[in-house]
């Protein structure tokens, strides 16, 4: 049995065998209790072990690490903090561990240890949390979708497009690099390559996801994602996951509707599937932030961090009410902004996207209605001439989790936007040919899957988010 499994059992006296590895082993001569866990669940299983009914060279290759197959009674549990535990009558040792090398000593890990150790990390209470919810808002993302009629497209991670048009960019050749044939300019001839031209890794599955829309009427896309970004923050990946609906006849606010939804959606999933795991990670979160001073500590703990999103509308405004709101604020008025508010045109950064949700509305907030020049080619204009209808969801100590826009579907005013913003046509005839074939209204919007498996765990840097993260000068696993 699942060791989750045998502690929600309430079938005491049962025979069961329960296979997992070993977190601790204490005891006496006379007696050993085995701390087992397989994975299934946060708890692990305690195993009694009467030193009577075991060779002595049997029970010292039980260590830390070890991986054992038990066989034994279930019986209610003398000790506190679980209901049962396993009378054992015989144990298998599968894997044996050296004790002295196995580096996962029962004691606490910093978190940069632990991702040196990424091959075993898995084993720790926090990061088996992790992946399990991890797996959780997976399904939850599938099952939203699925539910509300969407077909999910698989779109391709080797393209020749830049969607972003910002050139961060991963290039995917055969070519022999030390002897790289030239064309007549002395250039890279590229029509050598495998594919007979430039290719990339993909910055983004939204271009070709618009296509799909644009046919099947709903859509989204679940893949790997991947930019170049010499970028070693806590907030940076460079091969991460992005899940990106797109929906024909949509407008922006039905994208905003559709945004919140899906949020409050996977949040309430794994707070009725994984209990256990956010309760440990709460607690945990909670000692951690009784270290720090009380000014970098979070107003709320993790559950209710949780239930403030579920339970709040999202607060929605536009990009010229935000900066209204921070060039009018305290911290920009007295100078504590890194980044002080001016007008118009400036790019919001994390601190005035925290401001706006934790200290002024007090619940998650959407700007929608940017400025066209920090915004990409393919989002609507608005009558102004200025601004385009993007929006960006903000959500509290991550600040932005979600960006999209209803799509620009006039062909002459794409076109105007690519040339403005030197964006090859040619390379995206096949984008710019929709806009021509039966063309209409419609919105997606973009989710860095780690960001939201952040704020769902309290995980304060995404390399612990991802069992084998990629960042510069890093992919040793």
């Amino acid at each position: 049995m699942k060791i989750k499994e045998i502690l929600e059992s309430e079938g005491k006296g049962q025979k069961i065998n329960a296979k997992g590895w070993v977190r601790t082993r204490r005891g006496s001569k006379h007696v050993s209790f085995i701390a087992l866990n397989d994975g299934s669940s946060i708890n692990s299983i305690q195993v009694v072990a009467e030193a009577s009914d075991f060779d002595e060279e049997l029970v010292k290759k039980i260590t830390t690490g070890s991986c054992i197959s038990v066989n034994g009674k279930l019986v209610a549990s003398k000790g506190s903090g679980q209901a049962v535990e396993i009378l054992a009558s015989s144990i298998e040792v599968l894997g044996t561990s050296d004790s002295e090398e196995y580096p996962l000593q029962p004691k606490k890990h910093s978190l940069e240890f632990l991702r040196e150790k990424a091959h075993l990390r898995f084993r720790t209470n926090t990061f088996s949390a992790v992946f399990r919810l991890r797996h959780a808002l997976n399904f939850a993302v599938h099952k939203f979708f699925n539910d509300k009629g969407f077909y999910n497209l698989h779109t391709p991670i080797i393209t020749g497009a830049d969607a972003e048009g910002a050139g961060e960019i991963f290039q995917v050749t055969n070519l022999d690099l030390e002897n790289l044939p030239k064309n007549e300019e002395g250039k890279i001839d590229f029509s050598a390559d495998f594919f007979g031209s430039k290719t990339n890794l993909t910055v983004s599955g939204q271009l070709e996801a618009e296509l799909g829309a644009l046919a099947l009427g709903q859509v989204y896309t679940f893949g790997p994602t991947f930019r170049a970004e010499n970028s070693n923050t806590s907030r940076h990946l460079s091969e991460f996951w992005m899940i990106e609906p797109e929906v024909a006849f949509a407008d922006l606010n039905e994208n905003m509707d559709l945004a919140e939804e899906f949020l409050k959606y996977c949040i309430q999933y794994c707070i009725e599937n994984n209990a256990d795991d956010l309760q440990f990670l709460d607690a945990r979160m909670e000692e951690e932030e009784s270290k720090l001073r009380k000014e970098d500590r979070s107003e709320m703990g993790l559950l209710e961090r949780l239930q403030f999103v579920i339970e709040n509308n999202f607060e929605r405004l536009t990009y010229r009410e935000a900066i209204d709101v921070l060039r009018n604020s305290k911290p920009n008025k007295k100078n504590k902004f890194q980044y002080p508010i001016n007008g118009f045109g400036d790019d919001l950064q994390s601190e005035h996207e925290r401001y706006l949700v934790e200290k002024k509305y007090k619940k998650p907030v959407i700007i929608t209605d940017y400025p066209k020049g920090i915004k990409a080619f393919y989002m609507r204009m608005n009558e102004d001439n200025e601004t385009v209808r993007a929006m960006d969801i903000l959500f509290p100590t991550i600040g932005e989790i979600i960006g999209g826009s209803q799509r620009e579907e006039r062909l002459e005013k794409l076109k105007a936007r690519m040339e403005e913003m030197d964006i090859c046509q040619k390379e995206l005839w096949w984008y710019l040919e929709t806009r021509k074939f039966g063309t209409c209204t419609h919105s997606g919007f973009g989710l860095g899957f780690e960001r939201l498996i952040m704020f769902v765990t309290g995980m304060k840097n995404i390399r612990d988010v991802i069992p084998f993260p990629r960042t510069p000068q890093n992919a040793e696993f």
